[in-house]
């Protein structure tokens, strides 16, 4: 996770096994051959969600991360419990509405940078009303 904390909640899912732990049961006694050899189905919540309690899905509206692959209408996976630091894609509340922009912090001060050369970096020292909702993990968006 180079370099950022995460934090857990108590709470860890309801599986308390997996599909490979439970046996296939056959009218004649006898497992098939194949079941061996069965793979385990790919759960896209086990890879794409780190903490369940803590993780939101956005649909991102606007052009404004277009040159980071964040396009209209795509899917975000926002994780509340993950560190902002600075260069991850964020959602932020601005003057009470959600953007969602690079996050860049030095010495002096923080900026929300968008992926557009349309929109302005936006300065965070001349607002008051700031708040960071969550990192944005992944994008989900259909090809073609």
């Amino acid at each position: 996770m180079d370099g950022e904390n995460f934090y857990g909640a108590a709470y860890r899912g309801s599986k308390d096994f997996t599909q490979q732990d439970v046996y296939t049961a056959n009218a004649t006694g006898f497992g098939a051959a194949a079941d061996d050899y069965a793979e385990r189905g790919i759960d896209l919540n086990e890879q794409l969600i780190r903490n369940k309690p803590a993780t939101f899905f956005f649909r991102m509206k606007g052009d404004a991360m277009v040159d980071a692959g964040l396009y209209d209408n795509d899917v975000l996976i926002v994780d509340r419990s993950i560190k902002v630091t600075s260069g991850k894609i964020i959602v932020a509340v601005l003057n009470g509405e959600l953007l969602i922009r690079r996050f860049h912090k030095n010495f002096t001060s923080a900026f929300l940078i968008p992926e557009n050369s349309r929109y302005k970096t936006i300065n965070l020292a001349e607002f008051t009303d700031f708040a960071v909702w969550g990192v944005v993990t992944y994008a989900i968006h259909p090809l073609g």
